[in-house]
Order: structure tokens, then sequence, then C-alpha cells
């Protein structure tokens, strides 16, 4: 008798609406970082629809992590366009985030417009010290897997002397870090070879769409008239849409979130003291606090991390009044979309146009050496973001000239030192972390 299990039977290629109405839901469900946006789409993708193998999928976020930009989003833009061609992968870049979008600008709406209520100002007391241990323990999470020898270590305690005590803005770190890791790579392969991506998995979950021997598509060739046409249409949509923003303010967006949109190698969290440095001291549209309090609301969202960009926008714009005093609703908004546009936009080029390089070999990437060199240098940068946060929560009347001046705020500490405990011993999930110091934070607020 045999008793083997039946073969299964390769899935049936999706039409456009069954992946279209996929990723819709996968934007709204997109919770936990990368890590947890990633391993949806691999439950989903690659386990219950099998409509990419592991080994295809794995090669397609190598590359992803080799890239500046939100690595889950970039993913689904390249799985997307595996499927569906181009307008495939726009539609998955796209509503990976728009739902992120518009809940992220109704929360902002709510934090402007009724911040002085007791019940938010208790709730983000809470949620405040909550997002310290969360950058503590990002900083700590990366430097476990980045720092594998004592060179890194160096190079990571050289930027965070750099950022922490000279102000050195964030751009010249990640420049200075990759040149010293070409030069390491060069001169001592060894220290330089740790670099991230993922690594090839021996796992099956049968037959899949896009299989390892799947042979390339016609459309996943390398065509130089695709690339040039590509790159012409993504140059005319920014000049476009910078021609489009006749405020000041949103022209100095456009341009500043492109820059930063160049400059989230390692992640959101490395990013943010530069969206910091440019929102808060630069241009003033925000404040440090705020700055903090949209990271809780990012945490809080479905979405990239890196979607706290549109609380800056959304923020700025209101707080300018761009629009008068009368719409400043609508001026949040248009903040919020602005920054959204100009931060992911980049993301698509990169895939459309490095997708078809890399399908030409199905081979393992992984980072280059001055890639390790920059992935060390946002573990001191992270650390001076979750000190700069401490900061303002735990001596929250401090000023630059005064930096321990006002009260210490224990309870606040305790909260921040239980939270970081959750994650890092009980590997807690975010989310619950989140919700037990909002609530923890309110009723310590209500008491007080």
């Amino acid at each position: 008798m045999n008793t083997s299990p039946p073969t299964q039977a390769r899935p049936a290629h999706p039409s456009f609406r069954e992946a279209f109405l996929y990723w819709l839901t996968l934007g709204f469900i997109s919770f936990g970082g990368p890590a947890g946006q990633i391993a949806i789409m691999h439950q989903e993708l690659v386990e219950k629809r099998r409509w990419i193998s592991e080994h295809r999928f794995l090669h397609a976020l190598n590359y992803c992590m080799l890239l500046p930009g939100p690595e889950a989003q970039q993913l689904a833009i390249y799985i997307g366009w595996l499927l569906h061609r181009t307008w495939g992968g726009i539609v998955a870049g796209v509503l990976f985030v728009l739902p992120s979008l518009f809940i992220l600008a109704a929360l902002t709406y709510v934090y402007l417009a009724f911040g002085n209520l007791t019940f938010v100002q208790g709730v983000f007391n809470g949620i405040k010290p909550a997002v310290v241990a969360i950058v503590v323990f990002a900083a700590w999470r990366i430097g476990s897997r980045a720092l594998k020898n004592n060179v890194l270590w160096a190079l990571a305690a050289a930027s965070f002397v750099a950022i922490f005590v000279f102000g050195v803005p964030f751009p010249y770190i990640v420049l200075v870090a990759g040149i010293l890791g070409y030069i390491g790579g060069r001169v001592m392969p060894d220290k330089f070879r740790v670099g991230g991506g993922h690594g090839a998995s021996d796992k099956d979950y049968g037959p899949a769409l896009i299989d390892d021997d799947t042979p390339p598509m016609a459309h996943t060739r390398f065509r130089w008239s695709y690339l040039v046409t590509l790159l012409i249409a993504a140059l005319a949509l920014w000049v476009g849409a910078m021609a489009m923003l006749e405020d000041p303010v949103l022209r100095d967006m456009g341009e500043f979130f492109t820059k930063a949109a160049l400059l989230t190698f390692g992640g959101a969290y490395a990013v943010l003291p530069y969206v910091y440095q440019g929102g808060v001291e630069t241009y003033g549209w925000l404040t440090g606090t705020q700055m903090i309090d949209g990271l809780a609301l990012g945490e809080t969202t479905p979405g990239p991390l890196i979607m706290v960009v549109s609380f800056v926008g959304f923020v700025g714009a209101w707080t300018k009044e761009i629009f008068g005093p009368d719409a400043l609703a609508l001026a949040g908004m248009a903040g919020a979309t602005v920054a959204t546009f100009f931060t992911f936009l980049p993301s698509f080029v990169f895939i459309l146009a490095g997708a078809p390089l890399v399908e030409s070999t199905h081979g393992d990437l992984k980072f280059t050496a001055p890639l390790t060199g920059i992935t060390a240098a946002v573990v001191g940068v992270v650390l001076n973001l979750a000190l700069f946060f401490g900061w303002h929560v735990i001596l929250p009347r401090a000023t630059e000239a005064a930096p321990f001046a006002g009260g210490f705020e224990w309870f606040y500490a305790l909260i921040s030192l239980a939270a970081f405990i959750a994650l890092w011993k009980y590997k807690q999930d975010i989310m619950k972390v989140i919700a037990v110091c909002a609530a923890i934070g309110l009723v310590f607020t209500y008491l007080r």
C-alpha cells in the first residue's frame, strides 16, 4: 500500500484582483515592525498560498536589505512585480503604506486637537517611557547582530561620540562609516564579513507558483529600454510633484524627505536622528517631545515605522498653518501626504529598476563591507536617539543650557526599565508592552 502523502499541485496564478485584495489586507495588519511584517508575508505567500518559494522569497529579501528604505515594503513591491509586472509592484507598495497614512493622520489630528485632555495626556505619559525602552531594545537588537568584533564595536562607539558629543549630522556619519567599511573590507576583510542578510533555508512548503526552478518570466529580464523609461518617469514624477508644491514649507518637506529616503540604511531607527535634526532643529516643524509622541503613534499603527515621517509632515504643516488658521486639518493632511510620497518614491525606483538585475541570478546576496560599516555606525546613532528620548521623558523640564534641571521622574524611569525587561528578557510583543504602559500612565496621571 502506498502511504506517501499526495503530491501537492502547483497553485494557479492569482488574478490582479486577488493580489490587490491581499496587498490591501496586508496594509491593515502589518504590525510588528519589519520583522513582523516580513513574517506575515512569509506565512501567507510562502507557506499558505505558495505564490513564491522559500529560496526565491529570501533571495528577494536579501536584495531589499541591501537598500536604503523599508525592506518589508520593498519586498512587497518586489513580489508584486514578480506576479503582475510593474503595476503589480506599484499597487503592492502603495497599499502597504496607504492604510497607515490615513490611520496615522487621523490619530495625529486627535493628538493635536485634543492633546490637552487629561485622558490623552495620561495615555501618552505611559507610552513615552515605553518608547524609550523600545529604542534601547532596538539598539541592543541591531548591535547583537552587527557588532561581531572589536573593530565594529569601535566604529559604533565612534559614531555615538560623533553625534552625541560633536553633533555631527547623520548623513556625514553614514558617509564616513561607508568609506571606513570599504577600506576595512580591503585591509581586514575578516572583520567586515559579518554583514546582514538572510541565509538560505531548507524548508519546503510544496511546489510554488514562482519556484526555485521556475524559468525567468519575460518581464523579469533586464532591458535597457525599460530601465531608461523607468528612471525618466520617476524623475518626471519627482519634478512634477515638486513643481506642484507652491507653499515653501511643503517644498522644504519634499526636498528633506527625499534626502531622508536615501539615508535609511539600518531601518527607521537609524534615520530618526536625521529626521529629528531636520524636523526639530533646522525647520522647527515640531518639538522634541512631539517627536517622541510621533514615534509612539508610529509603533501602534500598521505599516513601516518610517511612517513616522507622515506624523512629522502633519504636525509641521499644522504648526506652520500653511493654509491659514481655519484649515489646520487640511494643512496637516497635505503635509503628511507630501512627507509620505517623497519618502517612499525612491523605494519603488530601487526595486523596479534593480529587480531585473537581481533576477538574473539566484545566488545569495550579502551586505558589502561598506554596508557592514554603516550598520555598525547605526548602533551608535540609535543609542544616541535612546538617550535623547530618555532625557526628554525622565527630565522633562531640562533644557540644553541646564540639562539636569527640574525634577527627576522616577516613576517614568521605572516604567522604561520594566518595559525594556519585558521586551529583552521575556520577549513580550511591542504592542502589548505599549498597551500596558499606556494603562499605567493613564492611572498614574489621574491619581497624581
